[in-house]
């Protein structure tokens, strides 16, 4: 009885095989974001940026939320008078300078700067990416800023911290020091911390200023300017905020 039988060959795969197989695919984009390397493309690392930054935030707010419990609390709190031995209520409203009113206007232009930055960079970045001829010429002719808006954003902010100290110094000179009263100590606690903060972002920019000036690729420092562009609107956000607290929570 005769049997029948089919043989199949395989040709082995040519992954692997050097100048004669085909490489395999990148899964992204490298620093130009065009494929070509492993790593990821630049939508994806600008996503897990900003992730990064959301929960480097979380803390952030959490410190103030902390503050604002403490500053409500401690006002209907009275404090032991060691002359009299009597409870007594201490707390005594601080006359904010008005000097912190222009120094918020600062802040807020500022933050108009640096979404202005964020957008040219990123919009220069979206084109260098792009896989034709047309578009990485394109994204030379856009590579420079046609306005310095991160140089703007960094004067403005350390003029916004410049206005924070000499808010301070006229404190001092109507008599409230850090602690002359409670009021006056959650003052200089949330502004100063909230001037702490700032500084950071002032470095971030500095930093992506630094890249730019070093020709880092495009996709880097649209990274860097857009996470910091949204860490300064937190930022911005926060001050008006902490303004309100000062002003009207009395």
């Amino acid at each position: 009885m005769g049997s029948f039988g089919t043989t199949a060959t395989l040709d082995e795969p040519l992954v692997s095989r050097g100048d004669g197989g085909a490489p395999p695919s990148a899964l992204g984009g490298g620093d130009d974001g065009r494929p070509g390397s492993g790593l990821p493309d630049y939508a994806t690392r600008l996503r897990r940026a900003r992730l990064g930054l959301l929960v480097a935030l979380t803390p952030v707010l959490m410190l103030f939320v902390s503050f604002t419990s403490a500053y409500v609390v401690r006002q209907g709190l009275p404090s032991l008078d060691p002359g009299t031995n009597q409870l007594v209520h201490d707390w005594i409203p601080v006359k904010l300078p008005a000097l912190l009113l222009v120094n918020t206007c600062v802040l807020l232009i500022s933050s108009v700067g640096v979404e202005l930055a964020r957008r040219q960079t990123k919009l220069a970045a979206a084109t260098a990416t792009a896989d034709s001829p047309k578009s990485v010429e394109a994204a030379s002719a856009t590579a420079e800023p046609k306005a310095p808006w991160l140089a703007f954003t960094i004067a403005l902010g350390l003029l916004f911290l410049f206005g924070q100290w000499m808010a301070w110094r006229q404190l001092a000179a109507n008599g409230f020091y850090v602690a002359t009263t409670p009021s006056s100590s959650f003052v200089y606690l949330l502004t100063g911390a909230h001037a702490i903060h700032l500084m950071g972002g002032v470095l971030a920019l500095l930093i992506a200023g630094v890249f730019a000036m070093l020709r880092w690729p495009l996709t880097t420092r649209s990274i860097v300017v857009d996470v910091t562009a949204w860490y300064w609107h937190f930022m911005a956000a926060l001050w008006v905020y902490i303004l309100c607290l000062l002003e009207f929570a009395k």
